[in-house]
């Protein structure tokens, strides 16, 4: 019975002045955080040629600065195609779990950074994804 009282009392918050309590996490957050929301997108997936599978996908683009769009929006066209060329290539098995969902996300991030260069954006940011 002490177990569980002690318990209730250390889960409750009552020890957390005496034992240093859990301190507040806090992310870092940009002032001019900007969001480019991109054009849905619908892809034919490597797969079976019985069975075709297709990748509808809608991502924002994240930025510091909101001067950047307007070079954002003349570098589209070539975002584009870095992303379409790599997403036609992947397998159903390339998007499984959250690892491969992170690294899908990691080599977009990479494609658009070098595409749209000196423009620094932050994150690609998945709003849907769906696999057909």
């Amino acid at each position: 019975m002490t177990d569980v009282a002690g318990a209730g009392v250390y889960f409750s918050g009552l020890l957390d002045d005496f034992i240093g309590g859990e301190e507040e996490l806090t992310a870092y957050q940009p002032v001019n955080v900007v969001f480019y929301d991109l054009p849905e997108m619908i892809v034919n997936l490597v797969s079976n040629p019985k069975k075709p599978a297709y990748l509808k996908i809608h991502m924002s683009l994240e930025l510091d600065e909101n001067e950047d769009l307007v070079t954002l929006e003349r570098l589209m066209p070539r975002v584009i195609d870095h992303f379409q060329v790599f997403l036609r290539e992947l397998r159903v098995d390339d998007l499984n779990g959250s690892a491969g969902i992170y690294r899908i996300k990691e080599e977009l991030l990479r494609r658009v950074s070098v595409a749209v260069y000196p423009v620094e954006i932050r994150d690609v940011l998945f709003k849907e994804m769906l696999i057909q």
